[in-house]
């Protein structure tokens, strides 16, 4: 029976503890429910900062998830409504990600991932009988119970969610995560619960192999792959997968809805209910190292997607309208991890834009900034928006002279002491903190004394008034054993985030290098 909405004060029954995570207009934190000691998780929302649409989307979470009772699924234990903020209190679920947990276990086999496999495709089943459609299927809404060794696997986020009748297929709006999208959305068909499965397809193929089936930076490219079902099975990785493995994720990512199979159907398929006898259970690590380098690019993405959410704002490269004014708007994204649902971007009648979006156009100086309570005009905009980018450029320079400076101590104060950046001698592994930093200053940028660097080209997108991004090429010189001068150079792009009105990098990241003729320590190289 599903839970009953209470109404009384949060404080009443809750003590509130450490923060958790932080969304758009919300803030996860640690709970204690007073008259039993109980640990939850405390989605509390800023009401106040909420559309009506927003108001309807929580609404519409909150009475989807008092109805979901399933292990495999994130409970949701109370909803209480205050004048200000509405509280969802949920499990407390503290295994972190299925995909992080999975790279870091020592024997990880086909057998595993159907395991794996089972427990979501019962999590959707449930959803599906109670006349749910998640709509966002995908790793970072696959968490582990806790810590313990075979803890239960638990589908969480049920914002995108909507309620169908029996087996529906209707339009209701083009929602989800771009690698994870069925055909049907794509080509803006009527869909209903088969969408969670094409999902659970592409899921499964990488449990398998450590990446997805349809990938392209170019985003009309990868939405074409998924409306054709264009994917394979590459050798040699998938030559050790099992025709049964293979089976299932054929018959989940069926073009047609209408033959896809279901997740009752797929719960009984024999790769499944008798894996002991059909999945293989020789380890792969050859599918551990790619997933290590999946999640790596995800919590890349997922880190500035995070910086732009602490301003309550989001960015969009494009949006698509139907210029007659019908259907629906669309948000394009080249990441494949970020959740698109086309009422996020809208224009009210008098142009302005909804305070829960910012547009940034293609022209980096086209920026429209938009806070909780006001919206710059473009003049207005363009004026204060360049002089915030010329303060992001300043501070950049000051950053990558500590550097070559091997002022650590300078450098440290313009840094997030959490900040995240790739780990140059082995690309997937993202780092946190400054442990790893200290380490290059205190061992290699004392000896490469005579490096000169420059920054090139510098481009500056601001995300909202607290946070921007600046790309730009990094151009090193510097004299080899020979006394010959050389030069190369690479790009490099940094996330910034102000905080009491002072600018920290939270993250950095360089891409692939041109290649040195000189085996030189590149200062920048700690950002990679």
């Amino acid at each position: 029976m599903a839970a009953p909405l209470v109404c009384t004060r949060f404080s009443d029954n809750y003590e509130l503890k450490e923060e958790l995570g932080k969304g758009a207009f919300s803030v996860v934190r640690k709970c204690i429910q007073k008259h039993t000691g109980l640990e939850f998780a405390a989605k509390i929302i800023n009401t106040k900062k909420l559309s009506a649409r927003d108001f309807q989307k929580l609404e519409r979470e909150a009475r989807i998830c008092r109805k979901l009772q399933h292990p495999n699924i994130v409970r949701l234990h109370d909803s209480i409504q205050e004048e200000l903020f509405h509280y969802l209190v949920f499990d407390l679920v503290t295994g972190g990600e299925l995909f992080e947990d999975i790279v870091a276990r020592e024997f990880y086999s086909e057998a595993d991932a159907s395991h794996c496999i089972q427990q979501i495709l019962e999590s959707v089943n449930h959803c599906h009988t109670n006349g749910v459609v998640h709509r966002d299927l995908k790793p970072e809404n696959l968490l582990l119970a806790s810590k313990v060794k075979g803890a239960a696997v638990k589908l969480a986020d049920f914002g995108l969610a909507i309620e169908v009748q029996g087996e529906q297929q209707a339009w209701f709006g083009f929602a989800g995560t771009p690698g994870y999208l069925s055909p049907e959305v794509l080509k803006k068909e009527p869909y209903g619960k088969p969408v969670d499965i094409w999902a659970c397809g592409v899921i499964l193929y990488i449990l398998l192999v450590g990446y997805p089936p349809f990938w392209d930076e170019d985003q009309h490219r990868l939405y074409a792959q998924i409306k054709a079902g264009a994917y394979d099975y590459p050798s040699p990785e998938w030559d050790t997968v099992t025709p049964d493995a293979k089976n299932l994720i054929n018959q989940m990512l069926t073009v047609n809805p209408a033959k896809r199979v279901t997740a009752d159907a797929a719960l009984k398929h024999p790769w499944i209910c008798y894996r002991e006898k059909v999945a293989s259970a020789v380890h792969r690590q050859e599918t551990v190292d790619c997933l290590k380098k999946f999640n790596a690019r995800r919590k890349l993405k997922g880190a500035i997607l995070t910086t732009m959410l602490a301003t309550r704002n989001f960015s969009s490269r494009s949006i698509a309208t139907n210029k007659k004014g019908e259907g629906s708007q669309v948000k394009e994204s080249t990441e494949s991890n970020t959740t698109l649902e086309d009422d996020d971007v809208r224009e009210d009648k008098k142009g302005t834009v909804d305070r829960s979006s910012t547009v940034i156009a293609k022209d980096a100086e086209d920026v429209r900034i938009v806070c909780p309570n006001k919206t710059f005009s473009q003049h207005s905009t363009n004026s204060c928006g360049s002089a915030r980018k010329q303060e992001i450029v300043k501070i950049t320079e000051q950053l990558i002279e500590s550097i070559n400076n091997a002022d650590f101590e300078g450098y440290t104060k313009i840094c997030d002491p959490h900040m995240t950046a790739f780990e140059p001698e082995a690309l997937g592994n993202l780092l946190e903190g400054m442990e790893f930093h200290k380490f290059y200053f205190d061992h290699v940028l004392g000896k490469n004394r005579g490096i000169n660097t420059t920054v090139l080209n510098p481009t500056v997108h601001l995300l909202g008034d607290d946070a921007a991004c600046i790309a730009y090429i990094i151009l090193v010189q510097y004299i080899d054993k020979q006394g010959v001068p050389r030069s190369h150079q690479y790009e490099e792009t940094r996330v910034w985030h102000r905080r009491d009105n002072k600018w920290q990098n939270v993250h950095s990241h360089r891409s692939a290098s041109v290649a040195s003729t000189s085996s030189v320590f590149s200062p920048s190289a700690i950002s990679k």
